[in-house]
Order: structure tokens, then C-alpha cells, then sequence
């Protein structure tokens, strides 16, 4: 007999949880007033949720509508829980937007971080900050505002060591490491890992003598609610014989948490709602994990859960029936 679980640790993190419920209070609030409240970029990365809030009269809007606007008296913009650089605001001021700042708590702390680091090596008038996440997402491009641009963005090991051989990165001078928020935390230490080999091997050392010279500082910035995401749903993709992992296909958190359950469970499928789903993909006595993304409502698992309920309810037999189906074909 087919069963479905959804797993508990999935669904909106804290941060998406806080922006939308500020989006929702003002749009309820001013319900029927004619008054609009812009988002600076989706304000999560699943296109069901966003529809939902876009009926209720949220506006998307993005950077080049931004350059665009000559006067936004009165109008208000909401700041998306990813962040943004410090240029933003000021442009977003200067044309007279009210803004609602929903940047999570979390990426706040991370960017006066960043901040304080680039201080810090301003002043001695060297070093170099690496930030570990994917090139133009908007958290990464709000980490990087607070560098005035400088930082440098490696995705993974083999961009990491590309930037090396070029003389992009610097393997002589004071460099400290971040991660984005969203990161895998395997990925992070392997390429910090493969930072410090490289710097001790340039300075003349093991890694043990290098790590007390003081020219690598690595910070533990992923989010600890994503964090402890990934060593639960590795868990949850073993524990099933299939996955239906949903979430927008936009989204960088998504496609981390979906690789990690392909590599523990072959037959794992991304799915952005229930029209994607497939009969053929289940077999009659398939124990079905339905998990998400920090961006994916709990509303749509709930969603997906009962749509694979209900096509074992009315295809009782499933073997017999598919195959029919492929000695037909």
C-alpha cells in the first residue's frame, strides 16, 4: 500500500515567514484603499505563493523599474528577507519611497559582519574578503554592497581554484571567508578546506602551523535553521523510497536541498505543483517523502501530499495498470 509523509522540517524559514506575514498585515490593512505595496524582487521563489500574494495585491517589481521611476511620493517598497545593498535604500529614498524592510535577521547580522570586515582591512590597508554563494543572487549582491563591490564571489572548488590561478584571490594577505546563508555546509568546508591547503602550501607550511599565523579567518554564517535542514532531510531522503521535492526552480535554496536528496535517493523529483506529477513514478507499495524548500508554503506540501493520496485512491491497482500501459506502447 502507497503512503505519503511530509516532512516537518520543511517549509518556509523564519525569515520568508516574516516578510510575508508583513506583506499580508499591510495589504490587509489597506485593502480597498487603492494604496500599493511594491516588492523589490519576488518576494519568495515559488510562483503558487507569489500568486497568492500578487491576488491580494502585492507588485514585483525589480531593479530596472527601480532606475526607471522618477517619483515615488507615498508609495511603499518592501525589502524581501535576501537583503540588499546599501545603495538600494538610498535610491529607493531619494525617490521618496516608504520602505518596509524585511531582511532577515539572520542576513542582517551576516551583512554588519561583512561590514565590519572590510573595515577592519581598510584600515590596515590590506586583505581580502571571499563570499561563498551563487554569482548574482540577491543576498550575494546585498553582501557585496557592503564591501563598496570588493568582495570576491566563489561558487564552488573548481571557481575557487580558477580565481587562484589567475591572481584573483590572494594567497599572502589577511583573507576572511563568508558564506551565504542559504550555502550547503559540506560545500562551504570543502572549499574553505581547499583555501587553506592552497594558503599553506604558498606560505611554507602544513596546514596545522598555518592555521595559527592568522591569515585565514573562516566565519560560520549559514543559517543554523538551514544548517540542521540538511542533516535532517538527508535522514528523510534515506528513510523513503521516492521523493517528491517541491519548490520553485528559481530558487538557489531549492536547488541545494534537491541535489542533496538526488545524491541519497535516485528517485527523487523536482516538482513545482501538482500538475508535474506523474502516475507512471510510483509503484503500488512506495513509502512517498514530500518535502520543501525554505520557500515552499506548507500549504503546497499539504497540497501534494493529497494529490498522491488521491491517485492511489483511484488507481488501486497500480502495477496491473501500468502495465497494461507498457505493453500497449
Amino acid at each position: 500500500m502507497l503512503t505519503v509523509d511530509i516532512d516537518s522540517n520543511s517549509g518556509f524559514c523564519a525569515g520568508v515567514i516574516r516578510a510575508i506575514g508583513k506583506a499580508e498585515e499591510f495589504l490587509n490593512e489597506n485593502e480597498g484603499s487603492g494604496k500599493n505595496l511594491y516588492s523589490l524582487g519576488a518576494i519568495v521563489h515559488n510562483d503558487a505563493e507569489l500568486s497568492r500574494l500578487v491576488d491580494k495585491g502585492l507588485v514585483t517589481i525589480d531593479k530596472e523599474d527601480l532606475e526607471e521611476m522618477v517619483n515615488a511620493d507615498g508609495e511603499v517598497l518592501l525589502i524581501r528577507a535576501h537583503g540588499e545593498p546599501p545603495q538600494t535604500y538610498e535610491q529607493a529614498g531619494s525617490l521618496g519611497f516608504s520602505i518596509i524592510d524585511c531582511t532577515c535577521p539572520v542576513v542582517l547580522k551576516l551583512q554588519q559582519r561583512i561590514k565590519d570586515a572590510y573595515r577592519r582591512q581598510s584600515e590596515e590597508g590590506r586583505g581580502q574578503i571571499i563570499i561563498f554563494g551563487k554569482i548574482g543572487h540577491a543576498e550575494v549582491l546585498g553582501l557585496i554592497g557592503q564591501t563598496d563591490g570588493s568582495a570576491i564571489v566563489v561558487e564552488n572548488i573548481i571557481m575557487l581554484e580558477d580565481l587562484i590561478k589567475d591572481g584573483s584571490i590572494r594567497l599572502d594577505v589577511p583573507t576572511e571567508v563568508f558564506s551565504q546563508t542559504t550555502k550547503s555546509p559540506a560545500e562551504y568546508r570543502r572549499v574553505c578546506s581547499r583555501l587553506e591547503e592552497e594558503m599553506a602550501r604558498y606560505n611554507e607550511l602544513s596546514v596545522e602551523r598555518f592555521k595559527g599565523r592568522g591569515l585565514l579567518c573562516i566565519h560560520d554564517t549559514i543559517c543554523s535553521q538551514v544548517a540542521t535542514r540538511h542533516e535532517r532531510l538527508s535522514k528523510f531522503a534515506l528513510e523513503h523510497d521516492m521523493i517528491l521535492f517541491v519548490s520553485g526552480k528559481a530558487s538557489s535554496n531549492g536547488k541545494v536541498l534537491c541535489d542533496l536528496c538526488k545524491s541519497l535517493n535516485i528517485r527523487t523529483y523536482h516538482i513545482d505543483s501538482v500538475a508535474e506529477i506523474k502516475r507512471e513514478w510510483f509503484r503500488a507499495d512506495d513509502k512517498v517523502g514530500v518535502c520543501g524548500a525554505t520557500s515552499t508554503p506548507k500549504w503546497l506540501l499539504e497540497e501534494v501530499a493529497q494529490y498522491v493520496l488521491d491517485l492511489n485512491r483511484y488507481v488501486p491497482a497500480w502495477e496491473e495498470t501500468y502495465g497494461e500501459k507498457t505493453d500497449n506502447q
